[in-house]
């Protein structure tokens, strides 16, 4: 995934308008669409993102051939082509529509030192989507393909945020369970000691439009315990200050190394943050992560608590807590 949509994430819902800004710390990240067409949301546009960005930093090209038919293409997505009016087959190709229509922008800010920096750019600079409008199966006698714009290209050479693309296939009913995801591998591959991310830090990254931060809480931990099933290795806590993040291995390595080669985490005597069963996910969906990734089926944080942990915590939590966000903030 990009970085940028890591230090500060796409619309959730549907915007009201067609421009959007998200601020985390220092970072802000400005999206403008034709009226028309509105603006890309959901987990949609997350999906293709990342896909897209596996696909370029595979091949090393910015040409990326979408699949001879649009079923093989949500295939890949993870997603079951529905057609009719409130298909997936319709939805995507709105999405579709909207983040190849979309300019970009990002700025960095650091006001201590008057330093600031940006750009802005569009996803693609082509994009041929030759599929049937009626038939999702049928094949075409032109290939579909996107075309990255050099900017957006030269963003993810400069380093993209590995992912699993199975966890996010898994992942894909929540939008903020994506975001989590991508962010807490990222966060892990440079985290070197206990981090504390405030609440409020969290919202403004991950939920500004969810209103009271007790609401936000809510829905950030029931996506948290989604992601926890999928990345079992990440070392979390919750405080009544934020969340603590502890130095874990990362879901995915970089250059092509199995995160799971990494050092394991220690195994503490821990206790199991439990959730309110009105925010559990189906016991399809359960049963679904239980298959795939044959782990226990449970909705909780683990509250990581040895007692070595625990001075820690306490001393921590009475320093500054560090700021949200990308290096810049980095611990």
């Amino acid at each position: 995934m990009a970085r940028i949509f890591v230090q500060a994430t796409l619309p959730h819902s549907r915007p009201a308008t067609h421009e959007f800004e998200r601020v985390n710390g220092r970072y802000s990240l400005h999206l403008v669409a034709p009226p028309s067409v509105g603006l890309p949301y959901g987990s949609y546009p997350r999906l293709v993102l990342a896909w897209l960005t596996t696909e370029a930093v595979r091949t090393k090209s910015p040409e990326i051939r979408l699949g001879p038919t649009f079923s093989e293409f949500m295939y890949r997505l993870g997603l079951t082509p529905v057609t009719g009016k409130r298909g997936t087959v319709p939805r995507l190709r709105d999405q579709l529509h909207r983040l190849f229509s979309t300019t970009i922008r990002w700025t960095y800010t650091d006001e201590s030192d008057g330093r600031a920096s940006g750009r802005g750019y569009v996803i693609a600079g082509e994009h041929h989507l030759r599929w049937s409008s009626t038939d999702p199966a049928r094949r075409s006698l032109w290939r579909s393909r996107v075309v990255l714009s050099q900017d957006f290209f030269d963003e993810i050479r400069k380093g993209a945020v590995p992912v699993d693309l199975r966890a996010l296939r898994l992942l894909k009913r929540s939008p903020l369970a994506l975001d989590t995801y991508v962010w807490l591998t990222y966060r892990m591959s440079y985290l070197r000691r206990p981090c504390l991310i405030p609440w409020e830090a969290l919202q403004k990254q991950f939920g500004a439009d969810y209103g009271r931060l007790a609401d936000f809480q809510q829905r950030l931990l029931r996506s948290l315990a989604l992601v926890m099933q999928v990345y079992p290795h990440a070392r979390v806590s919750r405080t009544a200050l934020g969340l603590r993040l502890y130095r874990s291995p990362t879901h995915v390595a970089a250059h092509g190394v199995d995160a799971d080669s990494g050092p394991r985490p220690e195994r503490p005597t821990a206790s199991l943050l439990r959730i309110r069963s009105s925010t559990r996910p189906t016991a399809s969906y359960e049963a679904k992560l239980h298959q795939r990734w044959s782990l226990p089926i449970r909705v909780a944080v683990p509250v990581l608590k040895t007692p070595q942990l625990a001075r820690r915590d306490q001393k921590l939590d009475e320093a500054q807590p560090p700021s949200l966000g990308g290096r810049g903030g980095r611990s």
